[in-house]
């Protein structure tokens, strides 16, 4: 039978384009299958802040960070947690990447013109000890032009190598199945869906239109993971977190559903990990939602004091932005779905971002007289929006009226006034000098010694009861699903392995479909940062080894 390309690649996401651009360069024909429309094209990534993680680079050296390959690579192995057999890819993917990040990351992506806001951002801090889970130093890049900056170059190639016949862009193709010829996956098959005009993220049609089935030298799957599928992640759900929460948001449009692993196992690939995931604790509903429980998180500073449904703080060191896994877990203690930022004006004029590129125009669109005014008096104006009209924010003048409007808000009597005033009074004591035997007050002071941290997103430390700072404010919280840590077992080569750990011939994975690479390079948790890396590194690597497999 004669081969309709030379390599098909199934998933028009960042690592899907990644990869496409790097077998295009190397003069590959490719059909690239997505079962979204069109106005999908990017995936995810689209949606994103943008964040990368880099080590050492010139950003952080202007704002006087001293960051290293070593301690780079001491802070992901502290933070993975790597204990499994099925993790020695893993682990070498995770190094392969740390060296990526520490090396050329930076200047092969502004080779293709990708700029980087100068204030590094510090996400998961972690908390602990030295060698425990956590980034030691601010390493959280974020893209000018966030998420769609960062795939703007990968479009550009896409599209220049189509316009030259090397790329073939089928939406609307959803594959079902994968079978090999002489021992190597050569053929896909799948269902051509019926045209949608759905914008991009919302629900497109599911209507069978036709069937297809492609042949090639060889397969790239880059189709993501399993945050917009309920269902898989509660079946994936880990025992040591506790049950699954009743109600979650979804982070990710409804078409990250996971369908592809299925099939990709069928076909004889070993999918590990998939109990390791990463959902964020701080979601809140979005007010104009694109997709079904549209969330968004919260990006926030160390100021706001968490506490849980019934109002007691949350257990050292989880604070805001410091250990997404572990306040995850400890959530899952409580017997409740939801947690609460208790704050008040001068904090969330500060300390607070939305995640997303939607949510932050100014450098979405790439205004710099949008970013100044983040230095000016005031919230953006996403989050401005949101305390108005978002589902989840509560205002009051007072903690009686504050007390009586959560209870009301999570439609039970879960908050004790008194007790929340003793718990944010007893707060309010440690800032009566500029040290504190209270932990989060301690962060709050560290936090402000980083200057990035004490420009734009960390508020002077303050009682939250002062008047000067009112009204009060209380955001409920609830557990936003996001990414799948494990996937596709690959070796580094990105070839997918069999369950006896040999080659499944002809199969490539990258991008969450993989773990981001190996079947799972952040073992435990992220460092943040991380994501879209991995989707750039591991979808570079699959599109250069198939092409040099495919020669």
């Amino acid at each position: 039978m004669a081969l309709d390309a030379d390599v098909i690649v199934i998933g028009a996401g960042l690592a899907g384009l990644a990869a496409t651009a790097e077998l295009t360069d190397a003069g590959r024909k490719v059909i690239l299958l997505d079962q979204e429309p069109a106005a999908s094209l990017g995936g995810q990534a689209h949606w994103s802040f943008g964040g990368l993680f880099l080590v050492d680079s010139p950003e952080q050296r202007r704002l006087r960070i001293r960051d290293s390959h070593a301690l780079a690579r001491q802070d992901w192995l502290g933070t993975a947690g790597f204990d499994r057999p099925e993790d020695a890819w893993p682990r070498r993917w995770a190094e392969a990447y740390v060296d990526f990040a520490a090396g050329e990351k930076r200047a092969w992506l502004r080779a293709m013109g990708v700029r980087f806001f100068p204030v590094v951002g510090w996400a998961e801090r972690g908390g602990l000890l030295a060698d425990g889970p956590g980034n030691s130093v601010p390493r959280f890049h974020i893209v000018w032009g966030t998420g769609p900056g960062l795939l703007e170059p990968f479009v550009r190639r896409v599209r220049a190598a189509a316009a030259h016949g090397l790329v073939d862009l089928r939406f609307r193709h959803r594959v079902t199945g994968l079978a090999a010829s002489a021992g190597a996956v050569d053929t896909v098959t799948g269902e051509v869906l019926a045209p949608s005009a759905a914008a991009r993220g919302e629900a497109s049609s599911r209507e069978v239109a036709g069937r297809f089935e492609l042949r090639a030298q060889a397969v790239v799957v880059t189709s993501g993971g399993i945050g917009g599928n309920h269902d898989l992640v509660r079946r994936a759900w880990p025992a040591r977190l506790g049950a699954p929460p009743g109600r979650m948001l979804s982070g990710v449009p409804a078409h990250v559903d996971g369908l592809m692993l299925g099939v990709a196992a069928e076909a004889g690939a070993a999918l590990v990990n998939g109990d390791r995931m990463w959902h964020y604790t701080e979601g809140i509903a979005n007010w104009d939602p694109v997709w079904a429980r549209h969330g968004i998180r919260i990006l926030p500073g160390p100021s706001s004091l968490w506490l849980d449904a019934r109002g007691r703080r949350l257990p050292v060191p989880l604070f805001p932005g410091f250990d997404t896994l572990g306040t995850l877990e400890h959530i899952r203690t409580t017997g409740y779905d939801h947690t609460w930022f208790v704050l008040n004006r001068r904090i969330i004029e500060k300390e607070f971002t939305l995640s997303g590129s939607d949510q932050n125009p100014d450098l979405t669109g790439r205004s710099l007289r949008g970013v100044l005014r983040r230095a000016l008096p005031g919230a953006p104006g996403p989050v401005r929006t949101h305390l108005g009209h978002g589902p989840d924010f509560v205002v009051a003048g007072n903690l009686h009226d504050l007390a009586r409007a959560m209870n009301a808000k999570a439609r039970a009597r879960l908050i004790d006034t008194a007790e929340l005033r003793r718990v944010v009074e007893a707060r309010d004591r440690q800032l009566a000098n500029p040290f504190a035997k209270d932990l989060q007050v301690t962060a709050i002071h560290g936090a402000r010694r980083y200057l990035g941290d004490r420009l734009i997103r960390t508020a002077a430390p303050h009682r939250i009861l002062d008047p000067a700072a009112a009204p009060l404010i209380a955001v409920r919280l609830s557990v936003l699903t996001r990414k799948s840590l494990g996937g596709l077992h690959t070796d580094l080569s990105a070839r997918v392995l069999r369950p006896d750990g040999s080659v499944l011939d002809g199969l490539y994975a990258a991008g969450e479909a993989a773990g981001f690479g190996g079947g799972g390079l952040h073992g435990y948790r992220s460092l943040e940062g991380t994501f879209l890396g991995g989707c750039l590194f591991s979808g570079r690597t699959a599109g250069r080894a198939a092409a040099e497999a495919t020669a």
